[in-house]
């Protein structure tokens, strides 16, 4: 049996205010094109269909259109929801769909297997969909046994994960209990199963472009806990990457932030042959659009030949000019037209960069500060442009003598700021 994995599609997601909806149909296409070309059985969509509980229309039909054609290419599909999706819409057709096309979003059928045939026999598919804690405990099936609390003595350990116990309602907790639900059905059944399951598990790679399942470590899960699986279908991390030969992340289909810029984008092609695991290889997806990073001064990366190779790419930029420049943004995208976000580092050491506030400006009278702070933000004053500081500084002066303190004698007596060392006197008003 061929099985390709893959998640984590985010359909309807931007990248810096980007739509990315050709880029994602253009996804799909591909996986139209390997499904046929390999002649895969069951495609295995581990979680983050949609990048939004509520996605846009043309994201859901986008994904109707997926489906619809995955299946005609001759593949069963099964798909999870993922911490992103809502399960009740991603779901709410799962009971109308062909045979061939399974969602799962319920918690209560996690033991309840996917059944496909083979020259080999049944390979058993156990569809997990993401489990946020609070929301799935009392759906998950109950346990053959006597169920091991949740919260449980600090100082215990368990000899399968070498874990001092587990928190209250941790990601952890529930999926324990779900593999327990699915471990017994597996083996009264026997054979080959697959575990589509959406979570962070230990040692897993993160990127910029997840959303934390937990806080603390209180998200990431054991890879203990699909001992025995064929193979295993994760979700929910963004880099395409292996745990261990059975266990592995297939990424998203797209980069969705510039820390995947050197990342190959992929879907594992995976064979489970009479005996278990063949064979697992990665089917990369042809790029849509390069990301590329440029730091450098404005006119070099406007002129600068080695930048030409960046022009069709989706880019980040990092100006390093002294001042800067005006409209920088209008201005690379003459040259980079996809430039899609832009930073200011200019190559010069921060000023009083190890001093605190109080520090930088003690001391100092207000045209100084004022002075400093449009250097630190462009350049030093120039032209007529300290006088403008002076004028501003003196108008605000003379409209708090006319006001005066609404609030009678509150404040500290400010009549001495004539005689601070570096303060311009009251008599210039």
């Amino acid at each position: 049996m061929l099985a390709l994995h893959t998640s984590d599609w985010h359909l309807g997601r931007a990248l810096h205010g980007q739509r990315l909806g050709d880029a994602q149909a253009s996804f799909v296409d591909h996986l139209v094109s390997v499904v046929r070309a390999e002649s895969v059985d069951v495609v295995l969509v581990s979680g983050d269909v949609h990048d939004r509980a509520l996605p846009p229309v043309d994201a859901m039909k986008l994904f109707d259109e997926a489906l619809g054609r995955l299946r005609d290419a001759g593949a069963a599909v099964v798909v999870i929801s993922g911490n992103h999706d809502a399960p009740a819409r991603l779901g709410d057709k799962a009971g109308l769909l062909d045979p061939r096309v399974t969602i799962r979003t319920d918690p209560a059928r996690v033991a309840d297997p996917v059944i496909l045939e083979d020259g080999h026999g049944p390979v058993a598919i156990y569809a997990l969909p993401y489990l946020e804690p609070a929301a799935v405990r009392d759906l998950l099936p109950a346990p053959d046994g006597p169920e091991r609390p949740a919260v449980e003595d600090p100082g215990a350990q368990h000899p399968e994960t070498h874990l001092e116990g587990l928190r209250p309602a941790s990601h952890e907790a529930v999926l324990r209990r779900a593999m327990a639900a699915v471990t017994a059905d597996r083996r009264r059944r026997g054979g080959r199963s697959i575990v589509l399951a959406h979570a962070w598990v230990t040692g897993g790679t993160a990127s910029d472009s997840e959303r934390e399942i937990g806080l603390g470590g209180v998200g990431n899960v054991p890879a203990g806990l699909f001992e025995g699986i064929t193979y295993t279908a994760l979700g929910h991390l963004h880099r395409p990457q292996s745990i261990s030969r059975g266990l592995r992340y297939s990424g998203s289909p797209l980069p969705y932030s510039f820390s995947e810029a050197g990342d190959t984008k992929s879907s594992w092609l995976v064979e489970l042959d009479a005996t278990g695991l063949g064979w697992v290889e990665a089917i990369p997806v042809p790029v849509y659009r390069r990301l590329t990073t440029l730091r450098g001064r404005l006119e070099d990366l406007l002129t600068n030949e080695r930048y030409a190779a960046a022009e069709a790419d989706f880019v980040a930029v990092t100006l390093t000019d002294a001042e800067r420049p005006t409209d920088a943004m209008t201005t690379v995208q003459r040259r980079f037209p996809h430039a899609l976000h832009l930073d200011f580092a200019p190559d010069r050491p921060a000023r009083g960069a190890e001093r605190t506030y109080a520090e930088l400006v003690h001391s100092l009278g207000d045209q100084q500060i004022a002075e400093a702070f449009v250097e630190h933000v462009r350049t030093a004053p120039h032209g007529g442009e300290q006088q403008l500081l002076a004028d501003a500084l003196t108008a605000a002066r003379r409209d708090e003598d006319q006001l005066g303190d609404p609030s009678g004698s509150d404040l500290p007596d400010r009549s001495d700021r004539a005689d601070r060392p570096g303060r311009p006197g009251r008599e210039a008003a």
